[in-house]
This record gives structure tokens, sequence and C-alpha cells, in this order.
């Protein structure tokens, strides 16, 4: 899975209809610049080709008062709707997603009621389990990696980075049954993106070409 799908379908569907730069401003805002492949490139690529594949739905609107070509504002269709809940919820599923898709998925987790969240992390936390028995099939971790030469320090690190990620998991589990943060359905939800004409203190200042559409 790409992360950067499913930033854009959630950055856009947070304002409705976005152009653009919001979406590359929300997504600097967020540091996922520096953490997923959502550099200004692949956003506006991801935009145009969603919008393509009717994902995502164009409107052209009037251009801005410093001139240049109408600008294109963006919103989800009821495909770009529905590929973003899948998205969403494989990522909160799936126990070998890359640290990126994660991240995005954890961004998005409010977006979701409280109890369907906690019941995909608690699957993902099974299949972690299941995959760690997987691994100690074939090596024990109790007499050290060093049992089967340097090759053992592969499955230790794979059954390290399992009880690490499932610690992890189990911890956010426990925050969202205590109550943490607002869920669909709950209430006001907390609010991460910019307003308009609200300065980006993480924006890096690069400009490209798709900044003006």
């Amino acid at each position: 899975m790409s992360a950067i799908r499913l930033l854009v379908l959630g950055a856009v569907r947070q304002h409705v209809r976005a152009h653009g730069y919001q979406v590359r401003n929300d997504l600097e805002y967020w540091g996922a610049h520096e953490w997923s492949n959502a550099k200004p490139g692949s956003i506006y690529h991801a935009l145009k080709q969603m919008a393509k594949q009717g994902v995502l739905r164009a409107h052209e609107v009037a251009p801005s008062t410093a001139g240049g070509p109408p600008r294109v504002e963006y919103e989800l269709t009821g495909r770009g709707e529905e590929e973003f809940l899948t998205l969403l919820r494989g990522a909160l599923t799936t126990y070998d997603q890359k640290s990126d898709v994660l991240s995005a998925a954890i961004g998005f987790i409010v977006d979701l009621p409280r109890d369907e969240v906690v019941d995909l992390l608690k699957r993902r936390v099974r299949a972690m389990e299941e995959w760690r028995t997987t691994v100690l099939e074939y090596y024990t971790p109790e007499p050290g990696p060093g049992e089967t030469g340097h090759i053992g320090e592969i499955m230790n690190f794979w059954v390290h980075s399992a009880d690490s990620d499932a610690a992890w998991t189990r911890g956010l589990i426990a925050r969202i049954e205590g109550g943490a943060y607002v869920f669909a359905g709950e209430g006001e939800p907390f609010v991460g993106v910019l307003t308009e004409g609200q300065v980006n203190p993480y924006a890096t200042g690069e400009t490209h070409p798709g900044d003006k559409h």
C-alpha cells in the first residue's frame, strides 16, 4: 500500500474541498514530507491521477487575486470515500505495513468510530502474534541469536520488532478504550489542518509549478 493515496485522500476529505497547495501545506504541517513520499510532485501527481480515476472530483475555481490560471479544487467522490476508508482500515489492521503507511493511518484514526478502531487494532495485534509464532518455529530467542551465526540476528530483529510493535499497539488500544481523543460520531473533532491564510511554521518554503494550480 502507498501512503501517498491515503494521505492525499484524507487531507482533501478534512477540507471537504481543497486545492492542491492546501493539501501540500497540510501534509507539510504534519511533517509527512519527512516520514513519507509526500513530496510536492507526488502530491500533485496523485491529485491529478485520482481525478482521472474518478476517486476525486476536480472543480475549476476563479484565479487568485495575484493572477495566473484558475486553481483546481478537489473533493472525494463516492468511490474516493470508499477507497479512503478501505485504505485506512487496511493500514490499521495489517501488521507488516511500512511505517509511513501506519503513520498516515494514525493521523486519520478519529475518522472512524472508536469501537471499530479498537477492533482493527486488536486484529493487528493478533496478526503480529501469529507471525511471531511462525518465526519461533525456526528461531528460539532464549539462547541468543549467535546460535545460528550472524544470520540469527535477522530473526532476532524480527522478534524484537514484533514485540515492540505489539506493545505500542496495546498501549494505543488502552488509551482509546480509556476515552482518549474524539472519534467519529462523538462530537467536534480535533482540527489538525491549517485555516486559509494561516502561516505554516513547518513549510519547506520550496516552490513547485503545481503550487499555482
